[in-house]
């Protein structure tokens, strides 16, 4: 994840009004009783809208088929989500294409997490994600990339540790997952990602911020799960930013304790 430059925001307000809008002129009784006529009415057939839509709901989806594109990336299933496997990262996830969306959703997870910069915790997760026979060298790349000097610039101690009063925040949300390449034996997942990332704390230099990314990842059929062979990430796509007040470094702090994460599942 990378930190994005600034940019400028114009939001357009509508004028509000003060006083009484119609200049203190007497209102015509009949206007208003033709005013209310009209709300009733709208109601009226709001009411019967949802009335519809709830009786014959069940009728769209075959009409539109199960086979179609937004059936199919809406659509929830039968399957059960997936358990817990080691490293409280999920596992055992279905031999098929929606088994390989669920295990690259929830590996995305992972491997943009505060966890992954905790060295104990960083060989926890490699075991689980990662195929067998690259589990040695990516321990290595990843060492070598979170080396203690690098820790040391985003204000963690060698252990991935925020300083006393401090908490680090890394926690990734997966918008969507869309398959580009499947087989019984590997397949290749986009998942399209939003994240929060930075340091909770009052004198902290690298306040907690969002960005958005997309991970590739390359699966592979091993062991009777699927297993990350490799991974690529790039940046977008973003949104527009909103004009949301930044909450404070205590209210994030907290929201980070209290808010736990998800399993990915269709």
């Amino acid at each position: 994840m990378s930190l994005g430059d600034d940019t400028g925001r114009t939001r357009t307000r509508l004028p509000e009004a003060s006083g009484d809008p119609y200049g203190g002129a007497r209102r015509n009784g009949r206007s208003s009783s033709r005013s209310l006529v009209t709300v009733v009415g709208v109601v009226v057939l709001l009411i019967a809208a949802i009335a519809f839509a709830n009786r014959g709901g069940g009728d769209s989806d075959a009409e539109e088929g199960g086979d179609s594109p937004k059936a199919a990336a809406t659509a929830p299933t039968v399957e059960k989500p997936v358990p817990a496997g080691a490293a409280g990262i999920p596992a055992g996830f279905a031999h098929d294409r929606q088994g390989a969306e669920s295990a690259a959703a929830n590996y995305a997870v992972a491997l943009v997490s505060a966890d992954i910069l905790k060295p104990d915790r960083r060989a926890e997760i490699v075991r689980q994600v990662f195929v067998a026979d690259k589990q040695t060298s990516l321990a290595d790349r990843f060492d070598k990339a979170y080396s203690k000097e690098f820790l040391s610039t985003i204000g963690l101690d060698e252990n991935g540790n925020a300083a006393p009063g401090e908490t680090y925040v890394s926690r990734t949300m997966p918008i969507g997952t869309k398959v580009t390449g499947y087989s019984d034996a590997e397949a290749s997942v986009d998942v399209w990602c939003s994240g929060v990332f930075g340091t909770a704390g009052e004198k902290t230099t690298s306040p907690v911020t969002s960005d958005w990314f997309t991970m590739t990842l390359q699966l592979r059929w091993a062991d009777g799960d699927w297993k990350v062979d490799s991974f690529a990430q790039k940046d977008g796509p973003a949104p527009v930013p909103g004009d949301d007040k930044a909450s404070t470094a205590e209210e994030m702090a907290k929201a980070v304790q209290e808010y736990g994460g998800f399993t990915y599942a269709r």
